[in-house]
């Protein structure tokens, strides 16, 4: 199957899951997001993560700490209302809430489910 239309995909995976609040683990998990959303981008798409919305927002809303009342306001929500401005959803990582519950959002709004960059297909140059 040949594809040539961009897709937006949402990057989704472990954020705090299994690092007990570590910023070095936490950016740890960023990274391997950010890294495959840099693939994603590379084969002609537009990747997204909620992380690139949200925590500017949480920031600028006076968050002291991860996983206090405004980070809890801000993060999931956010990145499932982002559900709705993409086209498909990529579940990268390990054991996440989170990025299951972005993967279900997604398969109930009819986006594209992706496990495995391997499945998407690179836009072709016409």
């Amino acid at each position: 199957m040949t594809n040539n239309q961009s897709l937006m995909i949402l990057v989704a995976g472990p954020y705090r899951s299994g690092t007990n609040d570590d910023p070095t683990l936490i950016a740890a998990n960023v990274r391997a997001m950010t890294d495959t959303a840099l693939k994603i981008y590379r084969m002609g798409h537009l990747p997204v993560l909620g992380e690139w919305f949200t925590l500017p927002l949480i920031e600028a809303a006076g968050s002291k700490q991860t996983g206090d009342a405004i980070f809890n306001e801000i993060f999931h929500p956010v990145a499932v209302q982002l559900i709705d401005h993409c086209d498909a959803i990529l579940r990268i990582g390990g054991p996440s809430a989170g990025a299951d519950e972005m993967v279900s959002t997604g398969r109930a709004k009819g986006k594209l489910i992706y496990l495995d960059p391997k499945d998407i297909t690179p836009i072709i140059a016409t």
